[in-house]
C-alpha cells in the first residue's frame, strides 16, 4: 500500500470522484454548473436567514450549551479528521484525527458509537460518540467502503469492494462475527426495516444487487440476486419495507420497485447521476450532486413536494432531528436545511467533505 503523496495530489483525485469514483459523462470538477451559494473568502459561513457570519474553520470545543443537541458528523477526507458541527449554527464544535483517507461514516442512536471507514488504509474505526475517543480499529480489509448500522443499532455492516465481502461487526463487544462473500464491487447497502434482509449493490455502477438474509444478524447469508435493468448507485428501503428506492448511475431518474414483485412502481426525476437517498417519515430526500439539487419527495406517490439548490458536488446527505444536511465533496461545505428545504446556512469546513451523519452526543 503506498503512502500519501501530499494533500494536493489527494485533492486533485477527490475532484474527479463522487462517492468513490467519477461518473461517465459527468463534469469532473465544475463543468457548466456554478455553485448556487458563493462562499466568502477565509472559510466563512454564508447565512441564508441573516447577515451573521462566523468562522467555518474555528476550533472551538463543545460545551454544556450544545450537549445533547443535534450535530453533524462530517468526514474531512483530505485532512484525516472527523468534524463535529453544531446544528443549525454550522459552528465547528470539535474535531478528532482518524487513519488516512476517512470516507464513510455512520452513528448509532442508542449505543453511542460512531463507525468510520478509511478506504485506502483498509481500516474501520469505532469511536465513542460523546468523546470521539477511539474504541477499536479493525484491520483485515482491503478497500472497505460503505458502513450501514442495523435498525436496532446492534451491528455495523461494512462492504469491501475489492474483496467483494460484507463484514458484520457486533457493536456490543466490537467483534467481527462474519465476513460474507457477496460479489465483486460490493458497495452501497440498505437494511430492511424488519432487519430480515440487506440489499447490496455490486459496484458504484452496479448491474446486480445481492440479497442477504439477516434473520440472524451476526451470521448473514446470501439468498438471491436482483437485476434492475440499469446501472445502480445507491438504494434504500422505504420505512414500511414494501418498496426499495434505487438511484441511477447513468440517468436522471430514481426508480421505485416493489420488494415482493420486483417490478417498477414509478420513477422520480431527480437530476444528473448519481443520486443519493435518505428517508424521514413519509418523505424521502434525494440529492443530485452534479445537478446542485436536493428534493423532498412523497414516498407513497413519488411526487416532488419541495426542491432546493445545493452547493455543487453535494452528493451525500443526512436527515434527522428536524434538520437536513448535505456535504459537498467538491466544495468542502456543509449545507443545512429545514425539513421543507429552506436553506439555513452553508459553512465551508475543509478541502473535501465526503460524508455526513446527523446525531446527538
Amino acid at each position: 500500500m503506498t503512502r500519501r503523496r501530499g494533500l494536493a495530489g489527494l485533492f486533485l483525485a477527490l475532484l474527479a470522484t463522487a462517492c468513490g469514483s467519477g461518473q461517465p459523462g459527468q463534469p469532473r470538477h465544475g463543468g457548466d454548473h456554478k455553485p448556487p451559494v458563493k462562499l466568502a473568502q477565509g472559510g466563512t459561513t454564508v447565512v441564508a436567514e441573516s447577515s451573521t457570519r462566523t468562522s467555518g474553520a474555528g476550533g472551538g470545543t463543545s460545551g454544556s450549551k450544545t450537549l445533547g443537541r443535534p450535530q453533524a458528523l462530517v468526514t474531512d477526507e483530505a485532512q484525516n479528521r472527523v468534524l463535529v458541527v453544531d446544528l443549525p449554527s454550522g459552528r465547528l464544535a470539535r474535531r478528532a484525527s482518524l487513519p488516512p483517507d476517512p470516507e464513510d461514516i455512520a452513528s448509532t442512536g442508542t449505543n453511542g458509537v460512531v463507525v468510520v471507514v478509511s478506504t485506502r488504509m483498509g481500516k474501520v474505526v469505532v469511536l465513542r460518540r460523546s468523546t470521539l475517543r477511539r474504541l477499536k480499529t479493525f484491520g483485515g480489509f482491503d478497500h472497505p467502503h460503505i458502513v450501514g448500522i442495523s435498525p436496532d443499532d446492534r451491528y455495523a455492516y461494512v462492504t469491501d469492494d475489492s474483496t467483494g465481502t460484507l463484514a458484520a461487526i457486533r457493536l456490543e463487544d466490537l467483534r467481527v462475527t462474519r465476513r460474507l462473500s457477496v460479489g465483486a464491487g460490493a458497495h452501497h447497502l440498505t437494511f430492511s426495516p424488519s432487519e430480515r434482509r440487506v440489499w447490496v449493490a455490486l459496484g458504484e455502477s452496479a448491474r446486480v444487487i445481492t440479497i442477504v438474509s439477516t434473520v440472524v444478524m451476526g451470521r448473514p447469508h446470501v439468498v438471491g440476486h436482483f437485476v434492475p435493468g440499469f446501472p445502480v448507485h445507491d438504494l434504500a428501503f422505504s420505512p414500511n419495507g414494501q418498496r426499495v428506492w434505487i438511484t441511477s448511475a447513468a440517468g436522471p431518474d430514481v426508480t421505485v420497485f416493489s420488494v415482493r414483485s420486483r417490478r417498477a412502481v414509478f420513477h422520480v426525476p431527480v437530476g444528473a447521476p448519481p443520486q443519493h437517498l435518505a428517508f424521514a417519515g413519509h418523505y424521502v430526500y434525494a440529492t443530485s450532486g452534479y445537478g446542485s439539487r436536493i428534493e423532498r419527495i412523497d414516498a407513497a406517490t413519488g411526487r416532488v413536494v419541495d426542491r432546493a439548490t445545493s452547493p455543487y458536488g453535494s452528493f451525500e446527505l443526512s436527515v434527522a432531528d428536524g434538520y437536513v444536511a448535505t456535504v459537498s465533496l467538491l466544495r468542502g461545505t456543509i449545507a443545512i436545511y429545514t425539513p421543507r428545504l429552506r436553506l439555513l446556512r452553508v459553512t465551508h469546513l475543509a478541502p473535501a467533505t465526503r460524508e455526513v451523519a446527523i446525531s446527538r452526543p
